[in-house]
């Protein structure tokens, strides 16, 4: 992997970290057009540069990463459960799902379910939740098993939380936070894991272009937490539902 790569995977990983549109789907698709293999090194660099992505929610929440906040992290920690239970037992059987066949038929179902619950969503209704600190347990858990789908290559995790946010009652941008947060302890478990299965086959070049694109997935995934969050304020998920059929489909055409 080149440095060029690198800065071409941090970008695409930054973007679409916390966007519902599948960061692992689009890392898998950007290495094919970069005619990177999918070896055990370069899945480890992905994970990493996931890693950096999320490290920018800390940045962006770092009043909520604090010990007077131990109720709100209590569901986040819930909500993780589900994903790391699933995740651990089922591994090498996710493993085996990752080919542009499942990514590209998941965005196509994902942005069905999108358009779906866009068109049965009620924005106006006062017992939406605008908070995140006033999630409650029960649908911190239900939030937590819709992030299992998540497991499935070309769902997208922000997607599957958005989604099961949404069904329990939070706004749209209560539901893109508790994503944001829900990202760290998912993304924490995976890179440690990656990390230490991992770190012999990282040489003294790897560390550097991984550097490289660790820096540019963080700034990226920064800015695109503040715009998304603005967008968000004017506009639905819709469009996010649109352009995951309109991918979906290309993949089938182009890759399938």
């Amino acid at each position: 992997m080149s440095i060029f790569d690198s800065i071409i995977l941090g970008i695409i990983e930054g973007f679409t970290e916390f966007l519902p549109i599948s960061s692992t789907g689009h890392l898998i698709i950007a290495s094919k057009f970069l005619g990177l293999d999918q070896t055990a090194t370069n899945k480890a660099f992905e994970v990493i540069i996931q890693f950096a992505a999320i490290l920018a929610v800390v940045l962006n929440y770092k009043e909520k990463f604090s010990i007077n906040k131990i109720d709100l992290w209590t569901k986040v920690v819930l909500a993780f459960i589900p994903i790391g239970a699933v995740g651990f037992i089922f591994s090498h059987q996710i493993k085996e799902l990752f080919s542009v066949d499942v990514v590209a038929w998941m965005f196509i179902v994902g942005g069905v379910i999108f358009l779906v619950v866009e068109k049965l969503y009620i924005p106006n209704e006062k017992s939406l939740i605008e908070d995140v600190e006033k999630v409650s347990l029960k649908q911190a858990l239900i939030i937590g098993f819709a992030q299992v789908f998540a497991l499935i290559p070309g769902t997208s995790r922000a997607g599957a939380t958005i989604i099961g946010a949404l069904l329990v009652g939070l706004s749209r941008k209560a539901s893109a936070e508790f994503s944001f947060l829900l990202a760290f302890p998912v993304m924490s478990a995976v890179t440690g894991y990656d990390l230490f299965k991992h770190y012999h086959e990282f040489s003294g070049a790897n560390i550097a272009t991984l550097g490289i694109g660790f820096l540019v997935a963080f700034a990226i995934a920064y800015l695109t937490i503040k715009l998304f969050l603005k967008f968000l304020e004017r506009f639905t998920f819709v469009a996010f539902g649109i352009y995951r059929i309109i991918f979906g489909v290309f993949l089938l055409i182009f890759f399938a």
